[in-house]
Formats: C-alpha cells, sequence, structure tokens
C-alpha cells in the first residue's frame, strides 16, 4: 500500500513539475537581469499543500534545475544556481508546513523563495547594483536586493494566493485523495463502473 501511494505521489510530482515547466515560458519579464511575473508558484504550491513539505521541496528542487537547464535562466556560477533555482524552488515546498490553512502556506512559500532571491542578489549580483533603480538611490546592496526581488516575487505569490484560496474554498484539489484526472483518449488506466462517469480516468 505504501509503495501504491508512494508511486502515486511522484507520479502527481511529475505532472506538477511539467505543468510549471510549461507555466514557465508564460512570464513577464520585468528586469534584464531576470526575475519575471509568472504562475508557476501555483501547481508548485498546490502539490506542496497536498504532500506535504517534503515531497514540495524536491519537486521544487526538480523544477529549479528544470528551470536552469531548458527554461532559459539566467545564472552566473554556481552560486545563482543554487540560490536563484535549486534552493528558491525548494523553498516553495513550505507551502506544505500548513496544508489547512493554504494562504498562510502560499506566504510562507514565497517567502522562502524570496530569501534565497535575496541572498543570491547579495552574494552573487551585488556588484552589478546601479547607483539609481525606480528612481531611488541605490547605497545598501541589501535593500537593493531585497525591492528587486521583492516586486516580482509578490506578483507571484498573490496570483498563487487567489487561485489556491479558491481551490481550497470551492473544490476538494487540496485533498490528496480527491484529484481526479480525466485521460479519454490518450491512455487506458481504467473502465469506468455504471456508477463512474463516462470515460477513461485514474485517481491520485
Amino acid at each position: 500500500m505504501k509503495s501504491k501511494q508512494t508511486t502515486r505521489t511522484l507520479c502527481e510530482g511529475a505532472i506538477m513539475v511539467a505543468m510549471a515547466v510549461v507555466l514557465n515560458f508564460l512570464k513577464f519579464d520585468l528586469f534584464a537581469q531576470g526575475g519575471s511575473m509568472n504562475l508557476l508558484f501555483i501547481p508548485l504550491m498546490v502539490f506542496a499543500l497536498r504532500r506535504g513539505p517534503v515531497w514540495g521541496m524536491g519537486a521544487g528542487l526538480v523544477f529549479g534545475v528544470l528551470k536552469a537547464i531548458i527554461g532559459g535562466g539566467i545564472a552566473y556560477g554556481w552560486q545563482s544556481l543554487l540560490l536563484d533555482y535549486a534552493l528558491a524552488y525548494a523553498l516553495t515546498g513550505l507551502a506544505g508546513l500548513t496544508p489547512k490553512k493554504p494562504v498562510l502556506g502560499t506566504v510562507i512559500g514565497a517567502l522562502g523563495a524570496l530569501l534565497s532571491f535575496v541572498l543570491s542578489g547579495v552574494i552573487v549580483w551585488g556588484e552589478y547594483m546601479p547607483d539609481v533603480f525606480l528612481g531611488m538611490a541605490m547605497k545598501n546592496v541589501w535593500v537593493y536586493s531585497f525591492i528587486y526581488n521583492f516586486i516580482y516575487t509578490a506578483f507571484n505569490w498573490l496570483i498563487a494566493a487567489i487561485v489556491i484560496y479558491f481551490l481550497s474554498k470551492k473544490t476538494k484539489l487540496l485533498q490528496p485523495e480527491k484529484l481526479i484526472f480525466y485521460i479519454h483518449s490518450l491512455f487506458f488506466l481504467r473502465t469506468a463502473s455504471p456508477k463512474e462517469p463516462e470515460g477513461r480516468f485514474f485517481r491520485l
């Protein structure tokens, strides 16, 4: 039984990571040095809320690596690969710490990612700090990094929080046993019983 549950969780995680990869290409770039508005927090945090922080951090880590490789990411050395990608998106899995309070979970996950982004901004990108940013004189690299990374992280969190709030109120998709994927024509995994809706599907 445990092995079956693990397989289901791995399959679900792979689907959520794939969704995040696709959503990564639907973005609005804000700054030339990196940072964009996107929707990829949604599948990563949904998975974390459904399966817990350990699984959520694992999925975030896998996504971060894929984003760096195929997602058109900008990195400058191993520190950037770690802080801007692997660790940052792994920390979104902290959303799974509060499954009964999903919006709070999104706050925790987003703050984890923001912390990693800010550290990267200081350690890796600090030497590129401009004298003026958004009309403000920049004298402290920590302030600059926080403002820079907060802008797009806050937007991405807000969208994820709104979507997850409505999912928690209007659906049961945040409950692991309730997620149903319908497969109508591509795969045959199980035949519906007379009491089940027509079509082919499997349950996770």
